[in-house]
């Protein structure tokens, strides 16, 4: 747009602005000079009629309608009128008759605040809401009505009831000497806005013309002064055009105005010195650009190598802090993390007086499950284990934030198969043990790892942080000493951590420190059980118990210290042991010409791999046992291991000549499919089914079921822990004859066992029991 189109442009918008100004302001001051006089006007000629006194004092129907058709047509906006009494009821009133039925504004609505006797004026904006019917284009639907409210002014008390029509003119008439008014009513008057604008709309057409008329006289002149001052600049314009293509000023159209022409000529001046200068400067910045170039191109590889190596830095630093705080197997947050984070949590809990517990998970048979199937399946083991794990916390069951905020952590991983979880703002002690016995339920699920169904379980120990255990040292402690009553109370639990598990915790430690020194100072000793044929009186074997004889504690039991030898590792040292020593004691009853066809050796299942296979010919070996008196018992949970496995270990076992023992058949996960294709010789009947035959028709039936099993298989039975006579009638009833138990003999020293082994040493015994 040219200049003179820019400034007509502008005086054009500022005439219309003004003009819109003017206008608007004219059509409201006439507006409301307009609804003014209508109120001035309404308020005089109400207060000028006596008569509308005498018609409110007596309730002339007749009298206020008439009075009230006179207000009506005293102006075209007043659409309704409506008289009062002095409590505001309605006595009468007139609508105009070219408007709907209208509903005039209840008499508390348009009074309002105003006392009795001022004059009200508020506004009805919905006067149709009563009226059951619709606008029409006199009164439009959305048109405002406003209530005018003037009260009725006389000298006569309205209390007062006896008093006629002529009493009240003569009061009225003599009403300039009174002293009082009273009010005796009101009228209420309806005024719509719409037709109060429609009075006014002349002249709000003439002003609106008038303002048109000055828009239009301003854009002429506009015009006319606007070309009058940018020709000049025109003709400026063609000559700077001129100059930045070179060519000499011409100064055509500035023969009047000498200032123009002189300006003409000191540009033709400057266009050669500019020539010159401009020359120089394309050269310059010839140069300049090469100079720029090159240096964009160093600092270009030098960012490239910038960001290169602050990326390099910033993965380099992620890195070292996820080996600082997680753990690299299983993803989860390290011990490292897991104390930050206790420590806080446990302050966070002492300041807000919440409860925090600390859940310590141990998984039950890990090492054997490792041992077996070899560290790669152990890893897959325990990712499984993290991911179910975190998937079973709940959110708020939280333990800690690292430093970002947004970096959540549900579960730990101490080192091994310990885990931990922190279940913080709990409401009671109860809540942690409902999130134990999840994680429980969870984890009972079988995971399948390299094509094998596994079923590892935890044991769990809960501590609460209070009274010693607020620290992370102590709450550690209790949690670990809780875990460890739980596992060696038969393990696949959860217990809470309460004070009198330290005692048991120190004696533990104790133990701990004085098995391995058992080891060493030949503190074990081997106790045997006979089994007893009682068919023709003979043993036809024993079972190989191991015992230790403490110094000081006495004969410890072996369901204390086979269970703790276990978890210590120490199992494969006590296990070969055992097997050596029974091995050399059967040579030597042999070289005593006592007969024994066979000892029984048990086995864990955390011995059983390659090197013990090696180790039992080494013993064998060394020993110069004949492999086919070795009895080796077998626990069920060896057998469903690794199917591919335990065939070649088991047919290994069967090339030396050993003889091979189920133990406590029945009480683990028992399959015949393993009966019929493992190499076995013997099934031994566990003591729990024996104990309870006559208690429970389900284990009398197991009894017997077992015993039929094993003749199909044509495998021989040995029945154990038979202690009663009942006991003794129902298994030779049932034909299991092979009996090892305190009925006959409780496990004893290998010196007493000596004599058991004598010829006909417990066929009076059977005799006697077969009599009765």
């Amino acid at each position: 747009m040219t200049i003179a189109g820019k400034i007509n442009a502008l005086v054009i918008s500022i005439a219309v602005v003004a003009g819109c100004i003017l206008t608007a302001t004219v059509s409201l001051s006439e507006y409301f000079s307009s609804r003014d006089r209508l109120i001035e006007q309404s308020i005089n000629l109400v207060q000028s009629q006596p008569q509308l006194q005498i018609a409110i004092y007596l309730n002339d129907t007749r009298e206020l309608q008439a009075t009230l058709e006179d207000l009506l047509s005293s102006s075209p906006a007043i659409v309704y009128a409506v008289a009062r009494g002095q409590t505001g009821r309605e006595l009468n009133r007139v609508q105009r008759r070219d408007t709907p039925a209208l509903e005039p504004a209840s008499f508390d609505q348009a009074r309002g605040s105003t006392s009795v006797l001022e004059t009200s004026f508020t506004s009805n904006p919905n006067p149709f809401a009563g009226a059951g019917t619709t606008a029409t284009p006199a009164l439009p639907a959305t048109g405002l009505v406003w209530d005018l409210t003037i009260p009725v002014l006389s000298v006569v008390n309205p209390l007062n009831e006896n008093i006629d029509r002529e009493a009240l003119g003569a009061a009225l008439a003599s009403s300039r000497s009174a002293t009082s008014l009273y009010v005796v009513g009101y009228v209420q008057l309806g005024i719509s806005r719409s037709l109060v604008i429609q009075q006014i709309l002349p002249s709000m057409l003439a002003i609106l013309a008038i303002s048109m008329l000055f828009i239009l006289l301003c854009s002429v002149f506009s015009r006319l002064i606007a070309r009058r001052i940018t020709v000049p600049f025109s003709i400026i314009k063609r000559m700077a055009d001129d100059i930045s293509s070179g060519v000499a000023v011409q100064p055509l159209g500035l023969e009047k105005s000498g200032e123009f022409k002189e300006i003409a000529v000191l540009l033709n001046t400057i266009i050669g010195g500019l020539h010159t200068y401009k020359t120089r400067m394309d050269v310059d910045h010839q140069l300049l650009s090469m100079k720029v170039e090159e240096r964009t191109s160093q600092l270009s590889r030098r960012n490239e190598e910038l960001s290169r190596a602050v990326r390099e830095v910033t993965e380099t630093k992620d890195r070292l802090r996820k080996l600082a705080y997680y753990d690299s197997l299983t993803g989860l947050p390290n011990r490292r993390l897991f104390t930050e984070q206790l420590d806080l949590l446990l302050r966070l809990a002492r300041r807000n007086k919440e409860l925090l517990a600390l859940l310590f998970l141990d998984l039950d048979n890990f090492k054997r499950i490792n041992d077996s199937l070899g560290h790669s399946s152990g890893d897959l083991l325990l990712r499984e284990v993290a991911k179910r794990l975190a998937w079973c916390v709940r959110d708020s069951d939280l333990i800690a934030h690292y430093v970002e905020a947004n970096s959540q952590i549900d579960v730990s991983r101490l080192g091994g198969d310990e885990f931990t979880v922190v279940l913080n703002q709990l409401d009671t002690a109860d809540s942690a043990g409902m999130v134990a016995q999840r994680l429980l339920d969870v984890l009972a699920q079988p995971i399948k790892i390299e094509g094998h169904d596994l079923v590892v379980t935890p044991s769990i120990g809960i501590a609460i942080a209070q009274g010693e255990a607020d620290t992370v040292e102590g709450l550690l402690k209790a949690a670990d000493t809780a875990m460890y009553h739980a596992k060696s109370s038969g393990k696949n639990k959860f217990m809470f951590y309460n004070s009198d598990m330290d005692a048991a915790g120190v004696e533990r430690l104790e133990l701990e420190n004085e098995l391995r020194r058992a080891l060493e100072t030949g503190q074990l000793e081997l106790h045997y059980q006979a089994q007893v044929d009682t068919l023709t009186g003979t043993v036809t074997g024993a079972e190989a118990l191991m015992r230790w004889a403490h110094p000081e504690r006495g004969m410890v039991p072996p369901f204390k210290f086979i269970p703790l030898a276990e978890e210590m590792g120490l199992i494969g040292a006590l296990g070969e042991w055992g097997l050596e020593q029974a091995c050399r004691q059967m040579v030597e009853l042999q070289a005593l010409n006592l007969e024994l066809p066979k000892v029984s050796v048990n086995v864990s299942a955390l011995q059983f791999n390659q090197n013990f296979i090696d180790r039992v010919s080494e013993v064998l070996a060394t020993t110069g046992l004949r492999p086919m008196r070795l009895q080796l018992e077998l626990t069920e949970g060896i057998m469903m291991d690794d199917t591919a496995t335990t065939m070649r270990a088991l047919t290994h076992l069967k090339e030396l000549g050993v003889q091979l023992s189920i133990d406590d058949f029945g009480t683990g996960y028992s399959s015949l499919s393993y009966l019929s294709r493992f190499p076995l010789d013997e099934l031994k009947i566990d003591r729990s089914f024996v104990i309870d035959f006559d208690k429970s028709q389900n284990d009398a039936s197991l009894v017997t079921a077992i015993i039929a099993m094993a003749r199909s298989l044509r495998l021989k039975l040995v029945a154990e822990g038979v202690e009663t006579r009942e006991q003794y009638h129902f298994l030779r009833n049932n034909g299991a004859s092979v009996i090892q138990g305190y009925l006959f003999s409780k496990p004893v020293p290998f010196d007493e066992l000596k004599t058991l082994l004598e010829p006909g040493y417990f066929k009076a015994q059977i005799a006697e029991l077969n009599a009765h």
